[in-house]
């Protein structure tokens, strides 16, 4: 089967449709290693990349939780990272970056192509038991780079991993640049609830959840493990686990959903 026709990001039509949120500078590279790590990198050589949007048409060394390697064909995805302002906003509520994100771009995705996308706590993006999109947020004090992998327009064939799936799978050939503008513009939106401590941000993300509800297996940092039924998320973000009558409280972890009994 031919690779299907790529076309690249069209810079001055995402610039444009994005003047008027918060992101004030957008660059699109053709390669790179990881979005994320090239925002840390100018943070730390002393540039301010709060409101900074870097994209990538190929991102060679994309990474996941724990370091995890993510690639997909060139063009094929949005890999975009942003650095997100977090002055004023106490540092225990900054753990709702990562699931604000998946609840814009689940809301994109759901209203732009009627696809049913949910939110994996803390960081996934699902339909059904498809990974479309994965998130990963890493702090550079004042500023937060907020990495996003969405998933566009790879084959079956091109799978980066057995769990993905793309728009392309689902039916839908989405124009990146537009896809790309529409997140951004709704991030902008739900990040400024964030800021303004909305608490409807959290009951939307509690109905965007595929996870609250769920059987899962958490496995936490050094190794140890919870099982039991996923009843919540607290107001800082955080997933309340029911380990056989008692609730435990998740802050970071690995969760893998369940199948019911």
């Amino acid at each position: 089967m031919p690779a299907p026709d790529r076309p690249e990001l069209n810079i001055d039509r995402l610039r444009a449709a994005i003047s008027d949120t918060e992101w004030r500078r957008v660059d699109v590279v053709e390669e790179t290693g990881s979005t994320n790590a090239d925002l840390i990198a100018r943070a730390a050589a002393g540039e301010d990349i709060a409101g900074a949007v870097l994209l990538a048409e190929h991102q060679t060394a994309g990474r996941g939780r724990h370091g995890r390697s993510w690639s997909a064909p060139p063009r094929s995805q949005i890999s975009m990272s942003v650095g997100v302002n977090a002055t004023g906003v106490p540092a225990e509520r900054w753990g709702w970056l990562p699931l604000l994100t998946g609840l814009a771009v689940a809301q994109v995705v759901r209203e732009n192509y009627g696809v049913d996308a949910g939110v994996k706590w803390p960081n996934d993006i699902l339909v059904g038991a498809g990974k479309v999109a994965g998130i990963l947020a890493e702090v550079s004090a004042p500023v937060i780079v907020v990495g996003l992998g969405l998933n566009v327009g790879f084959t079956a064939d091109e799978l980066p991993d057995p769990n993905a799936v793309s728009l392309m799978m689902l039916g839908h050939d989405a124009d990146r640049t537009a896809l790309a503008a529409t997140v951004l513009q709704e991030l902008s939106r739900q990040l400024h609830r964030w800021r303004a401590g909305d608490p409807g941000l959290a009951a939307d993300y509690r109905n965007a959840s595929t996870t609250i509800g769920a059987p899962v297996r958490a496995v936490l940092p050094g190794d140890s493990e919870i099982v039991g039924v996923a009843t919540g998320i607290d107001d800082a973000g955080q997933l309340l686990i029911d380990d056989d009558g008692t609730t435990v409280t998740v802050s970071a972890g690995d969760i893998t959903h369940l199948r019911h009994a």
